[in-house]
């Protein structure tokens, strides 16, 4: 493929053929706006595809045939709209159409209809110890296009495989589709089958789950509401878009007010179970591959979250890490460099703490 322009098996623009071509091709994601050729991300990278520039009314008919009237509408009121959709035998998509201005746009992100095991990404055996909590709250972080969603997804598969449960699941937009196995599966989709989070939280709590799913943690009134559920004997898993352990701390007692934070504090330190934050690093000879940073609570960070000692928690982490099982992101990247899955100079691009990094590599 050239390294300018990646060519797709169909010159149509029909944006089901489309989508199912760039698949194909290797993609994560599609873009469509109007003024520009259709580009795909690989690797990180954005490529254009060898089509005709896009008008206004070309883009508004592909993005059309894919939603409802009342999507439609939703979309006039507010310039945006997530959504999400399957094409059989392909996978399942999600999609944000937006204005711009210039004209309107709208972006892809590639869903595998085959939800992964946990075996499937090599995850670490301290995942299938997390899933057997029978209450608490487990995040999984990190930035757009990490990996979150498929994390949480094996997660839920992992459960779904092993225990009867109900799981509910509230995200904007449904993701990854479970298909009842052993648990039993309530997929809510923000919008359209619930007006909000705080809404479906607050229902959930009388649909008798075991477990919930937050799709994100928005606000106060969410987070709130989702360490309520896992002080009250639930499973919770949420996400957020920060980048390490400490910090997704910091963001959720940030949120509230002055005033609130010494109860938040003592909430999360009750309840919070594990923090995972994830990052995807391009990989030697293509692809990508995750690093985890995983924080697991125990009696030392839970006394630390308590007395609003968050920056201690770094420190914490890197002790007698063979029996706590946690690890830092730092520690991850360094063994993906010794295996030469990483290169160097991607290692420090995407490290979280670039000069703790150099200083080892350094020493070596």
């Amino acid at each position: 493929m050239s390294e300018e322009q990646a060519q797709p098996e169909t010159k149509t623009i029909d944006v089901r053929k489309l989508l199912k071509s760039t698949l194909a091709l290797g993609s994560s994601d599609l873009h469509l706006v109007v003024g520009s050729e259709p580009q795909i991300r690989i690797d990180k990278e954005l490529k254009p595809l060898k089509l005709p520039k896009l008008t206004s009314k070309e883009l508004d008919n592909m993005a059309n045939s894919l939603i409802k009237e009342k999507q439609k509408k939703e979309f006039e009121e507010n310039n945006e709209l997530d959504f999400s959709f399957e094409i059989e035998n392909v996978g399942r998509f999600r999609a944000n159409y937006y204005k711009t201005i210039g004209g309107t746009a709208c972006a892809f992100r590639m869903i595998p209809i085959e939800i992964p095991t946990l075996d499937d990404f090599d995850s670490p055996p301290v995942f299938k110890e997390l899933v057997k909590r029978e209450k608490g709250l487990i995040l999984v972080t990190g930035p757009t296009g990490s990996g979150k969603s498929t994390t949480l997804a094996s997660m839920l598969n992992e459960i779904n495989m092993t225990e009867r449960k109900h799981i509910i699941t509230v995200e904007d937009p449904v993701e990854f589709v479970h298909k009842n196995n052993k648990s039993l599966f309530s997929q809510r989709d923000v919008g359209s089958s619930t007006k909000s989070f705080a809404a479906a939280l607050k229902y959930a709590l009388r649909q008798d789950p075991d477990i919930i799913l937050i799709g994100e943690m928005r606000d106060a009134e969410t987070i709130g509401a989702a360490l309520t559920a896992a002080e009250t004997g639930h499973l919770v898993f949420g996400t957020l878009h920060t980048n390490s352990a400490a910090g997704t701390v910091n963001r959720i007692i940030d949120v509230f007010d002055s005033e609130q934070q010494s109860q938040i504090r003592a909430q999360l330190a009750s309840s919070l179970v594990a923090v995972i934050s994830q990052s995807l690093i391009p990989r030697v000879g293509g692809g990508k591959v995750a690093t985890q940073e995983i924080m697991i609570t125990n009696p030392a960070i839970s006394n630390l979250i308590r007395e609003d000692k968050v920056h201690q928690l770094y420190s914490q982490m890197q002790l007698n890490q063979a029996e706590t099982s946690m690890k830092t992101q730092t520690q991850e990247i360094m063994e993906l460099l010794h295996k030469k899955i990483i290169t160097k100079e991607n290692a420090i691009k995407n490290s979280n703490r670039p000069e703790e990094l150099l200083k080892i590599i350094d020493n070596l």
